[in-house]
């Protein structure tokens, strides 16, 4: 059976599930009124955005599984939906760890850390964490998925820091669910990080959203 929409999706991941093989390419609901996503796995992908299937068969019939995240494909829902897409990102997913985390962290109350700052632009339930070293966010974001993020002081970068954070949130999440992350491929230490902190590759995402991406706080991701 089809997914109904990117929460049903990221849970069948979460509990590896098997995802259908036909037809591969799916078109859901956007993930939030003023949102779009392309997001791939292993032979299926998602376009979830407010358009019609003829029009996204017109664009993508008889293509690959590359070609909803190529430049042509993006940049035509780009301009149909108005909206600006950012990086593409590999997603990556861990189990939750039970337990207090194996560093010290302490609670930040506002969001005045512009990467703190940033989560609140994108997710609801931000709660974030500081160390000597670097920033830890937690929050819920695109389908109602945990995400984290975090960001190692640049004095203290190559030793490690980065790794000791993203194993932090594995025991943060506030529910019984895995963590995910999405970090863009580039950021080659921030993504061993994550794999040296036991996060393993499941899929990619590009995010689509107002130019600026400025979004609202009624519009940030929520699970469908």
């Amino acid at each position: 059976m089809q997914p109904q929409n990117l929460a049903d999706v990221f849970g069948r991941i979460e509990r590896r599930e098997r995802l259908p093989s036909e037809p591969w390419l799916n078109l859901l609901p956007p993930p939030s009124p003023h949102q779009a996503a392309v997001v791939a796995f292993p032979a299926y992908v998602i376009v979830a955005a407010d358009v019609d299937r003829r029009w996204l068969d017109s664009w993508l019939a008889g293509t690959d599984f590359a070609a909803p995240s190529g430049p042509p494909f993006v940049n035509a829902l780009e301009e149909r939906l108005r909206l600006e897409a950012g990086a593409l990102d590999v997603l990556l997913l861990a189990p939750r760890q039970l337990g207090d985390p194996p560093i010290g962290l302490v609670a930040l109350d506002g969001s005045d850390h512009p990467r703190v700052a940033r989560a609140h632009r994108y997710r609801s339930d931000v709660r974030s964490w500081t160390a000597p070293y670097g920033v830890l966010v937690v929050g819920r974001g695109v389908g109602g998925r945990w995400e984290a993020a975090i960001e190692v002081h640049e004095a203290f970068r190559n030793r490690g820091h980065g790794r000791a954070l993203a194993a932090a949130a594995r025991h943060l999440v506030p529910e019984d669910r895995p963590l995910w992350a999405q970090i863009a491929p580039g950021n080659a230490s921030s993504l061993r990080a994550f794999l040296a902190a036991g996060y393993v590759p499941v899929g990619s995402e590009i995010l689509l959203a107002p130019p600026g991406h400025e979004l609202p706080p009624e519009h940030v991701a929520t699970p469908r």
